[in-house]
């Protein structure tokens, strides 16, 4: 009962946050939104609440995790993607590209850990996740610049890990 409350409550308050708009109830929502939410996070609980806590895993509602996944998103995630976009701008005019498939381990345990990282890496220009070896969490990645057969986890994706280690695990 208490991961569908913590879901309904989440959904709720993404919902509200996203039509906040001028209404009646304290010049943000209408009577009609705030129904309309309640309804639709009702649904979203049902359907979502057995996806999201599948372990019983609470960690992820610390306010100290959010922090610190803002600070990623702001600090390491935003310059690897500014790098990463001038370095495929570069190869791209120039044609120096070597694309392949390469696997790496970056030492994830988590189901969460492991999707958030190859969620980062399809985000950063030059790299795609194309599959993850689900006994041993493993990463095969296609990269735009392959310059070794037997990369290590910073070459493709700098100190990613070590940082999405402190969010999820």
């Amino acid at each position: 009962m208490l991961d569908f409350i913590i879901t309904f409550l989440l959904s709720l308050i993404v919902y509200l946050f996203l039509v906040a708009s001028t209404g009646e109830i304290a010049g943000l929502w209408s009577i009609f939104e705030i129904i309309l939410g309640i309804i639709l996070s009702i649904i979203v609980s049902i359907i979502a609440t057995k996806v999201l806590f599948q372990k019983r895993s609470y960690r992820m509602l610390n306010p100290l995790r959010w922090v610190i996944f803002l600070i990623y998103l702001i600090g390491p995630f935003f310059f690897a993607m500014a790098k990463a976009n001038i370095d495929v701008a570069y190869r791209v005019i120039t044609g120096r590209i070597n694309p392949g498939i390469v696997k790496i381990s970056p030492g994830l345990k988590t189901d969460l850990g492991i999707t958030m990282l190859a969620d980062s890496i399809t985000l950063t220009p030059g790299t795609l996740s194309v599959d993850i070896d689900e006994k041993n969490n493993d990463l095969y990645i296609h990269w735009i610049n392959v310059t070794t057969l037997k990369p290590t986890t910073y070459h493709i994706c700098a100190n990613f890990p070590h940082w999405i280690r402190r969010i999820t695990e």
